[in-house]
Parts: C-alpha cells; sequence; structure tokens
C-alpha cells in the first residue's frame, strides 16, 4: 500500500495492533480471520486476541438473509440436536445472562442454554485488551459503568450481590482524585477547518477566564461567558409550571438561537453535548432534557433542584443523582458478564472475588459441554421460535438456529428472547400484529466506542488536561484518558511514561431528522465507514490537539480498536419526537408480553440504555415464566399474579 508524506508523518504506515469491531465481532482489517470453533478448541479469548481477526462466516449474514426474506427453513433441512432444556435464552448479553442465572435461582437444577451469534459473551459489554511496553492494559468497547446505584431496583442490588458485587467496593478501586492530584483539567480543541485555527484551550471555572483565549467570534465569545457564567432569565415573567411546559416544546437549539439568541458558534459548541446521554444532539434534544444533561443557560430560571424525574420504563432520573460517576470495572460492564458467566459456568472463569473479574482469564473450551446444568453457545445464530402446538397449551418450544453444525435445533420447557426487539418478529409467527408494529418501533442507537493504546501520557501531563471536547469535528464529545482504576492486581498508570488508554467516542447522528431517522441514517454511515479512514481521523485529531504537549501520532501511539455498535444502545422515549411520551401507553408495554412458554428480556424492553435496566428486564422476563412461591424472599415476591409493568424507583 503507498503512503502519502501527510500518512506517514501520522503513522498510517506503522505497524500497531489494529482491531475492527462491528456489533461486537471483529471485521478483517487485513489479516486472516480466526473462526469462532477455535474458541471451542481453547484458543485465547477475543478480548485477548493479538493482530486483526475476521468476521465468522454467519453472523451477520444470517440474520440479514432472514431480514429479506432469502433464508429458507426447507422440510428437513433442520437436524434436530435431541437437546431439551428447561430455558433456552436467546441472547447473552447481560438481560440474557442475568434471565439464565434468575430462573436457576427460582427453578434449582434446571437446565438452561444460551445461545449467541457473536464470538464472546457479554451484548454491548464488550472486553477489549492491549499489552503495551510490557504491560496489561484493559478497556471497556461497549456498556460502560453501573450509574446511579442508590436508584437500582431491590432485583438488581439482590443480583448483583449474589454474583459477588459489591457496588460500595469502587469507593476505593475509582481514584477519585487521580486528575486532580496531577492537575489535569478540562481542555476544548478548536479546529482549524471548523474555527479557522487549531488551538487548543484548557476549560476553567469561570469562562470569562478561558472564553477569550478561545478563536471564536467576539458575540460568540460575549454570549458564551454570558451563558455559562451569569445567565439572566430567559423566560422571565412565566411561572415555573409554564417554563417547564415551555422547555418541553422546544429544543436546546432552538433555545440557544432562538430564546438566547446565541451567535450560531455556539450551537457549533454544544451540537453533540447530548449525545451521550441522549443518543441525539441539541437539534432533537429539548430544552427539558437538555437541562437534566447539566447544559447551560438555566440556572436563572428558577427551575429548582429537588425533584425532577423523566418518567421513563425504569425510572429515569435527571438531577437528583446521588452518586459519583465511579462504579466502573476496567472493561466496564464486561465486569458484570463475566461475574454472571463465573456464577453459571464456574469451571469457565475462576476465582470468586471482584479483584478476580478483571485479571482471571475465561476458558472458552468450558462454555458448551454437554451433560452440564448451563451451557452457552457461542456462533449460534437463531432463526427460529415456535411452539409445539397452541402456544396456549404447548409444553414445549423449538428453538432453530444456525451454528457450526449447520441448522440445528433444540427443545425448552421456556424460551426467554434477551435479543433486539426488532429482531423477533423475524424469528417467530405466532405474535399479534399489534405486538409486532411495537417491536418495530424499538430502534437501536448506533455508535463508535474506540480504544486507543498510547505509550505514555506525557503530553496531557504537559498540557495539564485529561480530557477534551473537539466541537464540529468527528469525535466532537469525548477523547480523554480512560477512567483511573484499579483493582487487585491489575493497576492504573501513576507516572507520565506509563501507557494508557484513550477512549474515544461517537454517536452516528444525523443532525435536522427526527431522533428515529438520525438512528438509521446514522446506522447507514457507520457500516460504510473504513477502518483505514476512521484511523486517519482519530491520528490527526491526537496530533493537532496535543502538539503543543509534544504529543506524535507516529511514535505515541501502540494500538487502535475500533467498537462499532451499527445496532447500539436501546432508544429511550423523548419529547417532541414521541407523542406518547411521558403519558403513555408506552410501546414496549405491548412489544414486551409473554405467550405462551416464550418471554422478552433486552434493554429495549425498558427502553432504556443501562446495565440496571437490562438485569431488571431480566428478571422481570423470569418471574413471568417462572411462579414465585408465597414464602419466597420479598425482593423476589409479586402481590399476585406478574404485572404487566414492574414498579422500579420512585
Amino acid at each position: 500500500m503507498l503512503y502519502s508524506k501527510e500518512d506517514k508523518d501520522l503513522g498510517m504506515d506503522r505497524k500497531i495492533t489494529r482491531r475492527d469491531f462491528l456489533n461486537g465481532v471483529a471485521i478483517t482489517v487485513g489479516a486472516a480471520a480466526i473462526s469462532s470453533r477455535a474458541f471451542a478448541q481453547g484458543a485465547p479469548d477475543p478480548a485477548r486476541l493479538t493482530g486483526l481477526r475476521g468476521q465468522y462466516e454467519g453472523v451477520q449474514s444470517v440474520m440479514h438473509a432472514v431480514r429479506d426474506g432469502t433464508f429458507r427453513l426447507e422440510p428437513g433441512s433442520v437436524r434436530p440436536t435431541k437437546e431439551r432444556y428447561d430455558l433456552v435464552v436467546v441472547g447473552a448479553g447481560i438481560s440474557g445472562l442475568a434471565a439464565a442465572f434468575h430462573y436457576r435461582q427460582l427453578s434449582p437444577g434446571a437446565k438452561v442454554l444460551l445461545l449467541d451469534p457473536l464470538d464472546d459473551f457479554g451484548g454491548h459489554a464488550k472486553r477489549n485488551e492491549f499489552r503495551v511496553g510490557g504491560r496489561t492494559l484493559i478497556g471497556y468497547g461497549g456498556s460502560q459503568s453501573m450509574q446511579t446505584p442508590s436508584y437500582f431496583s431491590p432485583a438488581v442490588n439482590k443480583l448483583l450481590a449474589d454474583i459477588g458485587i459489591e457496588p460500595k467496593k469502587f469507593e476505593g478501586y475509582y481514584d477519585g482524585e487521580w486528575f486532580d492530584k496531577r492537575g489535569l483539567g478540562e481542555g476544548m480543541f478548536f479546529a482549524r477547518e471548523v474555527f479557522g485555527s487549531n488551538q487548543l484551550v484548557r476549560v476553567g471555572e469561570k469562562a470569562a477566564d478561558w472564553v477569550p483565549k478561545t478563536p471564536l467570534n467576539p458575540k460568540a465569545k460575549q454570549d458564551l461567558i454570558r451563558l455559562l457564567d451569569n445567565p439572566p432569565d430567559y423566560l422571565e415573567g412565566l411561572s415555573r409550571a409554564e417554563k417547564f411546559e415551555r422547555l418541553s416544546r422546544i429544543t436546546y437549539k432552538e433555545f440557544l438561537l432562538e430564546t438566547v439568541k446565541a451567535d450560531p458558534q455556539l450551537v457549533t459548541i454544544f451540537q453533540s453535548s447530548t449525545e451521550p446521554y441522549f443518543g441525539v444532539g441539541i437539534d432533537a434534544t429539548t430544552c427539558l432534557d437538555a437541562w437534566a444533561n447539566h447544559n447551560p443557560g438555566f440556572d436563572g430560571m428558577d427551575l429548582g433542584e429537588k425533584i425532577y424525574k423523566t418518567m421513563s420504563p425504569s425510572g429515569r432520573l435527571a438531577r437528583t443523582d446521588p452518586d459519583d460517576y465511579i462504579y466502573h470495572f476496567p472493561d466496564g460492564n464486561a465486569g458484570i458478564a463475566r461475574a454472571l458467566v463465573r456464577r453459571l459456568i464456574p469451571r469457565a472463569l475462576k476465582g470468586r472475588s471482584m479483584e478476580d473479574l478483571v485479571t482471571q482469564r475465561v476458558d472458552y473450551a468450558q462454555l458448551d459441554v454437554p451433560n452440564r446444568p448451563v451451557r452457552l453457545r457461542l456462533g449460534a445464530t437463531v432463526v427460529r421460535v415456535r411452539h409445539l402446538g397452541d402456544p396456549a397449551t404447548a409444553q414445549e418450544v423449538e428453538v432453530t438456529y444456525v451454528g457450526k453444525g449447520g441448522l440445528q435445533s433444540v427443545r425448552a420447557g421456556h424460551v426467554i428472547l434477551a435479543c433486539w426487539h426488532k429482531v423477533i418478529p423475524y424469528i417467530t409467527d405466532e405474535l399479534p400484529a399489534e405486538q409486532v408494529e411495537a417491536l418495530k418501533d424499538q430502534v437501536k442507537v448506533p455508535l463508535l466506542y474506540t480504544n486507543v493504546a498510547i505509550r505514555n501520557w506525557r503530553a496531557f501531563d504537559r498540557l495539564k488536561i485529561g480530557n477534551f471536547s473537539a466541537p464540529g469535528t468527528f469525535f466532537a464529545n469525548d477523547v480523554g484518558i480512560d477512567f483511573p482504576v484499579s483493582m487487585g492486581a491489575y493497576r492504573f498508570a501513576q507516572r507520565p511514561d506509563e501507557p494508557v488508554l484513550l477512549h474515544l467516542g461517537k454517536v452516528m447522528t444525523s443532525p435536522g431528522k427526527p431522533s428515529r431517522e438520525q438512528a438509521l441514517e446514522g446506522r447507514r454511515r457507520l457500516q460504510t465507514l473504513s477502518f483505514r479512514d476512521l484511523e486517519r481521523t482519530i491520528r490527526d485529531l491526537l496530533g493537532r490537539a496535543l502538539s503543543g504537549g509534544g504529543f506524535d501520532p507516529a511514535r505515541d501511539i501502540a494500538a487502535i480498536t475500533v467498537n462499532r455498535w451499527a445496532h447500539g444502545y436501546a432508544y429511550e422515549y423523548m419529547r417532541p419526537w414521541d407523542a406518547f411520551w411521558p403519558d403513555g401507553p408506552l410501546p414496549i408495554e405491548t412489544a414486551r408480553r409473554k405467550w405462551g412458554r416464550v418471554a422478552i428480556a433486552n434493554s429495549d424492553s425498558g427502553a432504556y440504555a443501562y446495565a440496571h435496566s437490562a438485569i431488571d428486564q431480566g428478571v422481570r422476563a423470569v418471574r413471568e415464566l417462572v411462579y414465585v412461591r408465597p414464602d419466597a424472599p420479598a425482593y423476589a415476591k409479586f402481590p399476585g399474579p406478574p404485572p404487566e409493568k414492574l414498579e422500579f424507583i420512585e
């Protein structure tokens, strides 16, 4: 391959570890593929593999063929395995794993099979590993942290305790003073193509101290300082209730331009600020939600701070969060997935403590062993789920999947579908039209989670920043040193000459369109991005933003892993696009209805893209299938038959 001088200066020609994951599956970036069969033979786990990995056959093509109507289940084409389980779980993400675990709690001795099309368990809870300078670096490639444990439901708290996770211990694992002790603050990078010059500015507490140093035009500087330091009551004359009503009907972009009458450069500054929480930028986020996101401009309005609750199905709260954002394994919520697998299949992952979860290796050969009570079968794409008889009276469900043995089927007393909502209508024809439409309502927010291993963080130390935003660029909102978490034998970097991971996040949005259309368009764009272009973008951004600290992208970058989630996080309802929100009825209440011996569990079921919601939905699905004894512990009881809607946090 020929490289230009600019590419060579960026290090595009350097031999480093490059990995590209699409929906959790490694895709080829110039190296030979490793098949899923290798994992059953004891190969290293997916997070640890170096070099490049290819997408094994059938992971996406099978389901796409089912969707497109080109996949045919001909008579005699399915080979029955003669396997029969009490429960089959379709999907081995956190929700599916939690469902399997809770099912066995309520039905001790039950035989359970989990089926998943990927080459690893955990779903969006993805673990990335690197080896740099003799040190192992562990990062998260998807589901990030346990947010706000104070608001977890009793079911979530009980399940976490039962698998050996004590959130309070993160108060010791997470070094909350790591950045402050080193004088590392936040920065904002103004790119030449957006603002006319390349300039990194350290963001201070008072806007008047740092905004004048930016290349913003004079009016934008004045407007930004006022918005941040001393905003007036932009809705003066309205009551608090009237203000809430007004803020719920206009977007934050409209607020900046039409109410604040700010310079358009402020729209560029804040456009991506709401993406990590809401999956869309300020063009599609209401002012009420932007206020909940702590966007500036509302301090003068007397909106109150005490009670603001967006009544989501999982009790999402905003502006009342009592917890620091510290509940994070080095590999993110992959730590939860690993803890669940350890309890379900002890021989696959040894150890007993939270610290062991970080450093112990998974023995993938132990996941799917005959005659074990719990089996986890990777590389298995389910294509059909049907009751053997009338769903109202049938005693068994047949699950057909494509795996390394071809087209096969197993039977189960119960089935839990812990896969995406949109997949379900393609794998069963037993649902009423109303439920099918409700399932199709849930879309996935596409996003990129990129980990860049650098040989040292001296440039950050010299610049005295730990992270920065880059308004108007591709990675506009989230570039910085990873969470400073040390657990057991795994220790986070202490000195500037030690290697660290940088995390770069990107939600694929299409500003100007309704939120669901943005998700669909973002998915199309994400799937067409080449790894080469992404790598060039990463190297160019880091090289320009950190040049003042002596950062050289050709010399200092040791590895890049891109986790591309075309089918990313669950869509959360929001104004103004969802007319039923927040009063209801909500599509998920119809979509997640059980039928016969089949229940649905996934983060889509809660319209809430968080690990504790995935657990709650897994528990709900199990309880819809399994009778809970009247003398069961309080956390496991319902006052009567399982309700359609769980009561979560009040």
